[in-house]
C-alpha cells in the first residue's frame, strides 16, 4: 500500500509543476469521456474553454470550474485530470481560460467568469449537459470568482443572465473569500485602490437566497488559511442559506484539488463530498 505521506507529497505538486500535471492527466480517466478542446466563449486568445462529457450524456448536470493561480496565472489545459474525473462520474465539466493580471486587474477576470458562465448555459445541450443544472466551481482565486459570481449579482446580469436563477450550486475549494486587508505589492495592483477592495470580498455580497454551497478547505493550508471558509460559511448561515463546510484533516492547498485524480483520491474524499453536492443541488 502507498504511504499516505507519499501520497501527500505527490499531491503537494499537482497544479504546481508542469511534470506532474502531466502524469495526471496522462492517468486520466478515457472510457466514456468525450473531449471538446480548444472551443472560444468570447474574443481573444484568453477565452478559450475545454468541454469534458461523459458519452452520451443527456441532460447531465453541468459544472464550470475556476482555476486558480492567484489572479496571475493558469492554464485550462492543466486540468484534465479534473474534468475527466468528473465527466467519468456523469457530469459534463467544463474548464474556461480568464484574463489574469498584468493584463487586467480586477474585476475584468469577473467579467471574463460571468461570460464563460453564459456561454456554459447556452452551450450546454450540445454537450449533453441541462442548462438549468449548472454548478459553479473553483479553485483558490478561482473559488473567490465562483462565489463572489454568485453572491454579486452585478456580474451575471452584465452578461445577461438573471443572477437568482442561473446557479443550481457552488463548490469552493480552498478559496479566498475575506482576506483583507491586502499586504502584498501584487494583490494590492490586481484589484486596485483600497476604497475598492471591499467589493472583491464574497463575505461582503452575503444576502439570503443564495445558491447552496460546498465551502472546503484542508487543515494544513497555508496558502489561503482555513479562516476563509470558515468566515463565509458563517456569514452564509446567519443569512439563511444552505452551507456545507468541510475541512479535510493532513491536507493542503494543493492536495485538495489533487485529490480528484485516481492516483491522490486516498488522500481525502473531496471528489465523493463534490459529487454528492452536485447530485443535491441539481436533483
Amino acid at each position: 500500500m502507498v504511504r499516505r505521506p507519499m501520497l501527500a507529497a505527490l499531491g503537494a505538486l499537482v497544479a504546481g509543476a508542469c511534470s506532474p500535471v502531466a502524469v495526471l492527466n496522462a492517468l486520466a480517466p478515457r472510457v466514456g469521456v468525450r473531449e471538446t478542446t480548444g472551443l472560444a466563449y468570447a474574443d481573444g486568445a484568453r477565452h478559450g474553454i475545454d468541454v469534458y462529457a461523459p458519452k452520451d450524456a443527456q441532460a447531465a448536470p453541468v459544472v464550470l470550474f475556476l482555476y486558480g493561480g492567484s489572479w496571475e496565472s493558469g492554464d485550462r489545459g492543466m486540468y484534465r485530470f479534473l474534468g475527466a474525473s468528473l465527466a467519468s462520474a456523469g457530469v459534463v465539466c467544463m474548464v474556461p481560460d480568464y484574463r489574469v493580471w498584468p493584463e487586467v486587474r480586477f474585476p475584468a477576470f469577473m467579467e471574463d467568469a460571468a461570460k464563460a458562465v453564459a456561454w456554459a448555459r447556452r452551450n450546454a445541450a450540445p454537450h449533453g449537459g441541462d442548462a438549468d443544472r449548472l454548478v459553479l466551481m473553483g479553485h483558490s482565486a478561482g473559488a473567490q470568482m465562483a462565489t463572489l459570481l454568485a453572491l454579486d449579482g452585478a456580474y451575471l446580469a452584465d452578461a445577461g443572465l438573471p443572477p437568482g436563477g442561473a446557479l443550481r450550486g457552488v463548490v469552493g475549494l480552498a478559496g479566498p473569500y475575506d482576506f483583507l486587508p491586502l499586504r502584498s505589492p501584487t494583490l494590492r495592483a490586481i484589484f486596485g485602490q483600497e476604497s475598492a477592495w471591499p467589493a472583491s470580498q464574497p463575505v461582503n455580497h452575503v444576502h439570503p437566497g443564495a445558491p447552496p454551497m460546498l465551502l472546503a478547505t484542508g487543515d494544513q493550508d497555508s496558502t489561503v488559511l482555513p479562516r476563509n471558509t470558515a468566515s463565509l460559511a458563517a456569514r452564509l448561515r446567519a443569512s439563511g442559506n444552505d452551507v456545507q463546510a468541510v475541512t479535510y484533516a493532513g491536507i493542503g492547498h494543493r492536495e485538495i484539488l489533487g485529490a480528484f485524480a485516481p492516483p491522490l483520491r486516498l488522500l481525502a474524499p473531496v471528489r465523493q463530498d463534490v459529487l454528492r453536492f452536485i447530485g443535491e443541488a441539481t436533483a
